[in-house]
């Protein structure tokens, strides 16, 4: 299995969400599988050309088996740098088709898990972009397994952070836990 990680967040010391990147990767990464990580703050996404179909960083997505995402929230959405390699990555005739009956993705067969990691609490249309966001994009692209671990609050206080970062923790446990179990379903098929 090949598991893609991708880092956005500004922040390299203290940063929420490359704390749940890396706690997620640790979870479900099992010994000898590759692991191929991008810090999008160092690294910014070539640009591309969709209409040539040209896009090492989609062939980089397409041979990923999970992605595993740092999404921080940034003004109610997410870093302009995680857009720029969504951007590169969606690519016609590539990751998804234009059809009669509207886009299709051809993506599938991955599992997306997306860390996001907000200040304060945001639900809702009117002030959360990143998770509905992040979804639909995916689904676009054909992905159906799409987990969002999130840590909200973690400006309030030291005493949410913690209560934020401990739920993920839980979360990030449970989801390993599922892919363990897909993985020994799918050897003794």
């Amino acid at each position: 299995m090949t598991i893609l990680h991708i880092d956005s967040s500004i922040q390299t010391e203290g940063s929420v969400s490359r704390r749940l990147t890396a706690a997620i990767v640790a979870a479900v990464a099992e010994p000898g599988e590759t692991v191929i990580r991008h810090d999008l703050t160092t690294e910014a996404p070539a640009a591309i050309n969709p209409r040539a179909g040209d896009s090492p960083a989609a062939d980089e997505f397409l041979a990923a088996d999970v992605i595993v995402i740092g999404a921080p929230m940034y003004n109610l959405s997410v870093p302009s740098r995680l857009k720029a390699w969504l951007d590169s990555i969606s690519i016609p005739r590539k990751t998804f088709r234009y059809t009669e009956k509207g886009p299709e993705g051809l993506a599938g067969g991955r599992r997306v898990i997306v860390a996001y990691a907000s200040g304060g609490f945001h639900r809702g249309p009117e002030e959360d972009f990143v998770d509905p966001y992040l979804r639909s994009f995916f689904r676009l692209l054909g992905i159906k397994d799409i987990d969002v671990v999130r840590a909200e609050g973690v400006n309030i206080s030291d005493e949410h952070k913690a209560r934020a970062l401990a739920a993920a923790d839980a979360e990030i446990a449970g989801i390993a836990a599922r892919l363990r179990a897909e993985r020994r379903q799918a050897v003794d098929a």
